[in-house]
Order: structure tokens, then sequence, then C-alpha cells
């Protein structure tokens, strides 16, 4: 463990999912009973606003009814502890990382609680609704949607996500199915980067066979058991 100092973990539904927070579709398609094109795709915003609005209103208020749970808080502490490099790159639209304590957080697919202005491209922190056309803060424009990366949009950050894999020495992936691309991608570039890698998920997902240790059972127990053993390493390297 003494060789790690670079470290890169990518997390998805499943941690969330101990929290109450549902994974992000189910195997009918649908997500929250909508088909996902008419609330996740650009299309979708132009051809009915109001229905997405109200979608995401309610995903807004799901996150805030929710709290951080073991696996949260225990890369919140890696993150305090911690004294290489470290990102955490998400691809849910939860603040359950922020508010179990870490701080180095990418979230590549936005956030439930922030509003994008389509007019100015500013963004700001947003904890009620937007179905009611709020003026822009910034220039006074109604033109704000959820600030939420839909199919056919490009991930936020992601020259800043892959320049981190080329120097990982260490990448994690937590709760993810491994079918969603470029997340599904990074194990390979990590890999060809010479990094360790490691798979914490309830089941083995469709990329297990890419990680070099594939590890079975709830993020609530297995990230605290992890993070535990990298740190008595790093005191004892």
């Amino acid at each position: 463990m003494s060789d790690i100092r670079n470290i890169v973990i990518l997390t998805g539904a499943g941690i969330s999912a101990e929290s109450g927070l549902r994974t992000f579709r189910a195997e009918d398609g649908l997500w929250e009973e909508h088909p996902v094109e008419e609330v996740a795709t650009p299309e979708g915003f132009r051809r009915d606003p109001a229905l997405v609005q109200r979608f995401y209103d309610e995903r807004r208020a799901g996150v805030q009814a929710v709290q951080p749970n073991a696996a949260h808080e225990a890369l919140g502490r890696l993150d305090r502890e911690w004294s290489g490099e470290l990102l955490i790159v998400t691809q849910n639209i939860d603040d359950l990382h922020e508010r179990g304590g870490a701080r180095r957080v990418l979230h590549m697919h936005g956030e439930a609680l922030s509003a994008w202005c389509t007019s100015c491209d500013a963004r700001h922190r947003w904890e009620t609704t937007l179905l009611d056309g709020p003026p822009c803060p910034a220039c006074g424009q109604a033109s704000m949607r959820p600030d939420i990366v839909w199919f056919g949009e490009m991930p936020y950050r992601m020259g800043e996500i892959f320049h981190a894999l080329s120097r990982a020495d260490l990448f994690v992936s937590i709760g993810t199915s491994g079918a969603v691309y470029p997340a599904a991608g990074f194990v390979q570039h990590a890999r060809e980067s010479g990094a360790r890698t490691l798979e914490l998920n309830l089941e083995e997902s469709l990329g297990s066979r890419m990680f070099a240790e594939t590890r079975l059972g709830r993020a609530s127990e297995l990230v605290p058991r992890w993070v535990d053993e990298l740190l008595r390493g790093l005191q004892h390297g």
C-alpha cells in the first residue's frame, strides 16, 4: 500500500441506494416510471419542459430528504486523511458525498441541487422548484434548466477525469453497473496507465472481468472496511 499515492474513485447509484435513493433506472427501462427519452434528453425537454422540470423538482426534493450512509462517510474520512492525490468521480446527482465529508468530488453527470442558465451559462445552487420559470440570479432571464447531463450531452470535466486516471496508482469503482459509457471505460484507461484496480459492488458488474479484484457486498459495509485497510496500510507503510 505504501506505493499508492494517487487514487481515483468512481461511484455510481449503488452507493446511494442504501440511503434510500433509487438506482438510475429499472430493468424495464423506466426511470421513476418515465421513459428516459421523456425526462433525460434535450429533445424531451424541448417537447415538454414542464414534465421535465416537475421530474427534477421531485429528484431535488428526494435528495434533500435522505442522509449519507456509512459508505459516503468512509470516503469523507479518506478525503480528510489521505495526503496524496484523490479524486472521487461520481455519476450520482445527489450531494451525499459532500454531506458525508468529501471535498475532492467531481459530478460528471451534474447535480440535482444546481440550476443552469442556458442564456448566460451561470450555475446556481438550487433547492426549490424550477417549474415556475424563476429568473436567473445572474442575468434575469427565465431560462434555467436542471444542471444535469442528459443522454446525448457530454459529461462534465472529462479532460480532468482522464488526466487523473492517467496518473492514478489505484482505481476503485463503487456501486456501478459497468454499463454506461464513458464511465464504464475508466477501468480500461486506468489499467493501461498502470493502476491497480478494485471493484466494490453488490453483485458482479458488466465490467467485473476488467478489475484485478472484485469484492461483493453492501457498500455501507465494504467501503468502510476498505478505507480502514487502506489507511492502516499507510500508517504501517
